[in-house]
């Protein structure tokens, strides 16, 4: 892609994560990003051939804005699979803060919008996937919670790290961030660890 090609796609997916973190309301049609981004809708398309992708690649280049590599660098490295199941909790519980506008955004409308939901699915996946990845090497210590197996634990992890819950901590509850995390790597490790 050339150089200009590249800066009209940062321009299509910075406006994209614009609109998104005006919330729900905000249109966010490929018209909409196309006005925002000062480009043809037919520029838009050339880049994202529907509005599904778009949404995608708006997660993942969020992601790679937030150098979510570096974030999750830590988890990735530790071994043993407590520290790895508390250095994820740890990545992901302070990257929400990061994400929660477009996510709120992209969950508020994935009800009637097959685009948003796609979006979040993709990015709810890679999320899990990090889940997982604490599990197996909870499992691989041979300490994960006697009669738990690895599927659920991995669904229980998933969920006491979802979005919702931390908005309830959070924002609803008035808990301090790091008390959010602390209190998630307890819970998640009453629930799985052995």
């Amino acid at each position: 892609m050339s150089k200009a090609g590249e800066e009209t796609r940062t321009r299509i997916l910075n406006a994209c994560w614009t609109l998104l973190e005006q919330g729900p309301d905000t249109p966010a049609r490929m018209s909409d990003i196309a006005r925002a981004a000062g480009v043809s809708r037919q520029a838009v398309y050339l880049h994202f051939p529907n509005r599904t992708e778009l949404l995608i690649a708006t997660t993942r280049f969020i992601d790679e804005a937030s150098d979510i590599d570096e974030r999750l660098a830590k988890s990735r490295a530790t071994t043993g699979g407590p520290a790895r199941l508390d250095a994820y909790i740890e990545a992901w519980g302070n990257y929400i803060p990061v994400i929660h506008g477009v996510g709120s955004a992209l969950m508020a409308m994935a009800a009637t919008d097959e685009a948003a939901r796609a979006a979040w699915a993709d990015r709810m996946a890679a999320m899990r996937h990090g889940c997982d990845a604490a599990i197996q090497a909870i499992a691989r210590d041979r300490r994960l919670r006697p009669g738990l197996a690895p599927v659920r634990a991995t669904d229980l992890v998933w969920t006491l790290l979802s979005v919702r819950n931390w908005e309830h901590l959070v924002i609803d509850c008035g808990w301090a961030q790091e008390d959010y995390v602390s209190e998630i790597k307890r819970l998640a490790r009453a629930a799985v660890v052995a």
